[in-house]
């Protein structure tokens, strides 16, 4: 199938998607999730379909089950975790599984909008792909749910901004005069940068810390770029959240540190990395011991 034999490929980014998705689950090898593996990783407490079941039939299958929330957000948990780790086939294979719901609140938003209607397909799709590829928190309940609502979250500011909007023949009577930009002192990816200089956190820690926590980017990339894993992750950056709180409240991020204090901060860091350090090691060296027992 070529692009000349789909006239509409163009005039929608859902549709584009959509045609994609087919070509992905339409040939020889279509994609598609092993069931049985997802339901014994939750210890067969989910009702799922049997065996390596194709994406649009696992599609077909959840939509008739709408009470179904364990088996719905286990198999959401292995498509955005697919999407964020393997690359732009899965990531057009989540859009697909969620097709059906965004069209639908691309079709409800549309409704008596002045502008292109394939804007607010671009809104919808553009919202879900940033909640898939960083902003949904995976540890919680209602993937799906949370998901769909980003899609409509973002089709609906469009809405908004259009209803909100009043042509005038001319603005130059009201247009801004220029403006003295603001200082950026006190931004908050200064301070942890600043924080990571003063060693009151991890110099390791300050790029991921400003990457999920400012940039709301999600951690499993980032876990897999450090070679550690995402409870990893998670602690580090817990950590640094309690020491920057403390440095905060006492002042230690916001005024000139004298050459005491940094030298009290950086021997506190040391022997934070040492004692880790320490840990890992013993940890090692039990397995190997476990191993050489064996």
């Amino acid at each position: 199938m070529s692009v000349s034999d789909t006239p509409d490929w163009s005039t929608s980014h859902l549709l584009a998607v959509d045609h994609a998705f087919k070509a992905l689950t339409s040939d020889w090898a279509p994609m598609a999730l092993d069931c049985d593996s997802l339901a014994r990783n939750m210890g067969g407490k989910v009702d799922l379909p049997s065996g390596v079941v194709c994406l649009p039939v696992l599609r077909d299958w959840l939509l008739t089950r709408s009470g179904n929330y364990g088996g719905r957000d286990v198999v959401w948990r292995e498509l955005v975790a697919r999407a964020r780790l393997r690359g732009v086939e899965w990531t057009i294979a989540a859009v697909g599984m969620a097709m059906p719901a965004l069209v639908r609140i691309a079709g409800q938003l549309s409704a008596g909008y002045r502008g292109d209607p394939a804007d607010i397909d671009c809104e919808v799709l553009t919202g879900f792909l940033e909640a898939l590829r960083d902003h949904l928190d995976v540890t919680r309940p209602a993937l799906y749910a949370s998901l769909t609502m980003a899609a409509w979250r973002a089709g609906r500011q469009l809405r908004l901004a259009d209803e909100q909007a009043m042509p005038v023949e001319d603005i130059e009577h009201v247009a801004a005069g220029p403006r003295t930009p603001k200082v950026p002192y006190g931004h908050p990816d200064l301070l942890v940068r600043r924080a990571g200089t003063l060693r009151i956190i991890d110099e390791a820690d300050v790029q991921p810390w400003i990457e999920v926590r400012l940039g709301r980017r999600a951690p499993e990339p980032i876990a897999a770029r450090l070679g550690i894993t995402v409870d990893a992750l998670r602690m580090r950056l817990a950590r640094a959240d309690e020491r920057l709180a403390r440095a905060v409240a006492e002042g230690g991020l916001t005024r000139v540190a004298s050459t005491g204090s940094v030298a009290a901060t950086t021997a506190q860091a040391i022997r934070g990395t040492s004692i880790r350090a320490g840990r890992a090691s013993a940890r090692a060296a039990g397995t190997r011991g476990v191993a050489i027992a064996a």
